[in-house]
């Protein structure tokens, strides 16, 4: 289905396009990116910033703009070029974007593969690229007939003639490359779909299934060493000196390296080689200023920070001061939400080439053009000498975004001459994550004499991920108050503040971002709020809701499936709603607990996400979010001991396994809505709604996480 690595370079790309003997005659650029208004030519030199290749052999390939980590991109974004195209979805091959301004996702501002957009962002632009190159495949055959173009038709890769004469695609590919890209193209209408909305397998599955499919950890090349990396057991420390006497004298070791920005580095032979090289070398360590950091330290910056450092106005509705203190009830709490590891599967890997005249990296990357100018600095090249071919990605989650881990390798293929992949152990990537940040949020509710909620102050303190990885940030940092900012809940005096308070480490965008510490705090507040009010959580959040009916529905579907309403013994509901990446979704978990151990039975979850392209991808995509989740929600938490984080394995970092999967229903809701994110917002709403129904169970309310080690017995 994709095209491995070696041959994705600018010729190589263009001749797996065409495939064997083939020649490469239409390649479209998508409108509003740098896209020819003009005739749409191409030949074997074409530029790589097309997205639809069509070879004279009728063989279809697709520039996919986004890194596929497993959420089904290189599916979901063929679908909707195929759909217009009247081609089947199995004919098209996939590759990977390079570096390029064609491929900037303008919601991120950037080439990056993240806030679950990838779909909303392809939604319309794919869907223009592929009727272009129907239109103009049908007037390039209709010319060479001399019939009325409105005459023809097309399927399944062939143009078909008012007299039922064909030719397929390939055929008029070399004219239709001479004409004009039209400029106002009709979409097919929804009702008209044959792929768009459809379940059909993933296009990788075959490919992972049989070991074809290329991670980066996968990368094979010509003479290519390998190499580990020691870097500072505290966080932030830096190399003071080094003694690799013993280590240089093991076989297979070729070098051994001090870089400033990642550590020592060993190169050798074998990958075994290098990790027992790195065992045998002595390193003085400059702890740096970490040297007693611990997580008492951090809740103490967090509490300081909201003391002393003022807080930005992220959203002020009515006063809610004033309101709070005219409230017949005030319900006031403090939630804290711990550090967290990515976990992903596939441990940071990045495999360079590096030579005098260009750079090649090899690399599971969420971010192209970021990856591109870091290898460049390490190589001391300009930017447009490096190229990034973009692997598979073994879980992303977000900590793909960061590129610590590929200077490492272009230093090490540059010092040696030949490519070098640079791999990191389990231990290695779970002590050296850039974690998801901590955060402290005080919340404070008010009620009027009947119970309706008048008042809502929520302060959030937390370090920004964004000042770090993309600065400036003036203001608040968007990406600390999403679903928050934008809180659905109608409440006449509302207030959302946030104090940045940093800890002296690195953090991270983390799958879900801030929509799962505020989720989680709003969520379960919302329920401490619906109890002070002696309301069912239920009827009280929709009385809240009661002016949006998409959300309104929503919710009552879950609700209804889940059984809210019936009576089970030793068995508690609780739930939680939330709007975000414009996606609509409700959960209602259903637990037990026996002596003092937590079961999670069931998660219902019913999904309103616009119109989908794929709806087995999506389902997959919610039941992925919701495993993740219950994980973080769980046991998830990172401790530092004097600068140190102690999980080092899964062993130390729990996850869920298999014996422990609840049963997990999923409804998705049909509907004419634009599409919306969907691969991160289900892990939000697990933790407040095992939450709630723990209180349900136990009458404790729980502002902590993770619920592992909280001491929990039935009422």
């Amino acid at each position: 289905m994709s095209a491995p690595l070696q041959d994705i370079s600018r010729r190589g790309f263009l001749s797996a396009a065409a495939g064997v003997g083939g020649t490469v005659v239409l390649a479209l650029t998508l409108p509003g990116f740098g896209g020819r208004e003009k005739p749409g030519a191409g030949t074997a030199g074409a530029q790589l910033n097309a997205w639809l290749v069509i070879a004279a052999d009728n063989a279809f390939t697709i520039v996919v703009d986004r890194s596929e980590m497993g959420q089904g991109v290189y599916t979901a974004l063929p679908t909707l070029l195929a759909e217009e195209l009247e081609i089947s979805v199995d004919a098209i091959k996939v590759v990977a974007a390079p570096v390029g301004d064609a491929y900037v996702n303008p919601g991120n501002g950037g080439q990056v593969t993240g806030t679950s957009n990838s779909v909303q962002d392809a939604w319309e632009k794919l869907r223009v690229a592929g009727a272009q190159a129907r239109t103009m495949l049908i007037a390039a055959a209709a010319e060479r007939w001399h019939v009325d173009p409105d005459s023809c038709h097309v399927e399944q890769g062939f143009i078909i003639g008012p007299t039922g004469k064909t030719l397929s695609y390939g055929n008029v590919a070399v004219a239709a490359a001479r004409l004009p890209v039209p400029k106002n193209v009709k979409l097919k209408s929804k009702d008209r779909y044959r792929l768009i909305g459809k379940s059909r397998l993933r296009l990788d599955s075959g490919d992972k299934v049989d070991g074809r499919a290329q991670f980066g950890i996968d990368v094979s090349l010509p003479g290519m060493l390998y190499a580990a990396l020691a870097q500072s057991p505290v966080l932030g420390g830096k190399v003071s000196a080094l003694d690799s006497a013993a280590a240089d004298k093991m076989p297979g070791v070729r070098r051994i390296l001090v870089t400033a920005a990642s550590g020592v580095v060993v190169i050798a032979d074998h990958f075994w080689q290098a990790l027992q090289a790195r065992k045998a070398l002595k390193i003085t360590w400059d702890p740096g200023s970490n040297a007693r950091l611990d997580n008492a330290g951090i809740r103490a910056l967090l509490e300081k920070g909201a003391r002393t450092v003022p807080a930005l106005s992220a959203r002020a509705d009515g006063d809610a001061a004033k309101a709070l203190k005219s409230a017949t009830q005030t319900l006031h709490a403090v939630y804290e939400l711990p550090l967290l590891a990515h976990a992903t599967m596939e441990p940071m890997n990045c495999t360079a080439d590096v030579k005098p005249d260009g750079c090649d990296v090899y690399v599971g990357t969420q971010v192209q053009k970021v990856t591109q100018l870091t290898a460049a600095a390490a190589a001391g090249l300009d930017p447009a000498k490096v190229r990034v071919f973009t692997t598979l990605l073994g879980g992303g989650f977000g900590r793909r975004l960061d590129v610590d881990f590929v200077p490492a390798a272009v230093e090490a293929s540059k010092a040696v001459g030949v490519p070098v992949k640079v791999i990191w152990t389990r231990e290695d990537d779970m002590t050296h994550d850039t974690f998801r940040p901590p955060a402290r949020e005080e919340i404070s509710g008010g009620l009027d004499g009947e119970g309706r909620l008048i008042a809502w102050a929520l302060h959030i303190i937390s370090p920004s991920i964004t000042a770090r990885m993309f600065p400036p940030v003036k203001g608040v940092d968007d990406s600390v108050i999403e679903a928050a900012v934008n809180c659905p809940y109608a409440v006449p005096n509302f207030s959302l503040g946030y104090s940045r308070q940093e800890i002296g480490i690195d953090v991270g965008y983390m799958r879900s971002v801030s929509h799962a510490p505020n989720c989680f705090v709003i969520e379960s507040f919302m329920d401490e709020l619906a109890h002070a009010a002696g309301k069912n959580p239920l009827e009280f959040r929709l009385k809240l809701l009661e002016a949006k009916p998409r959300h309104t529905r929503v919710l009552k579907l879950a609700a209804e499936r889940a059984g809210w309403s019936r009576t089970r013994l030793a068995r508690f509901q609780g739930m939680a709603f939330m709007e975000g990446y414009t996606t609509h979704m409700a959960q209602v978990a259903e637990i037990s607990i026996d002596a003092g151990a937590l079961k999670v039975h069931k998660i219902t979850c019913v999904v309103d996400c616009g119109q989908m392209v794929n709806p087995r991808i999506v389902e997959s995509q919610i039941v992925s979010g919701i495993v993740f989740g219950l994980s973080s929600a769980l046991w998830g938490e990172v401790t530092l001991v004097e600068g140190q984080a102690q999980q080092t394995n899964f062993n130390s970092y729990r996850v869920l396994r298999g014996n422990e999967m609840p049963e997990i229903d999923v409804q998705l809701v049909d509907s004419d809505e634009a599409p919306g994110g969907i691969g991160e917002p289900s892990v939000a709403l697990v933790a407040p709604a095992i939450c709630n129904a723990l209180f349900a169970a136990t009458g404790k309310r729980l502002r902590t996480l993770p619920i592992a080690g909280q001491a929990l017995k039935n009422t």
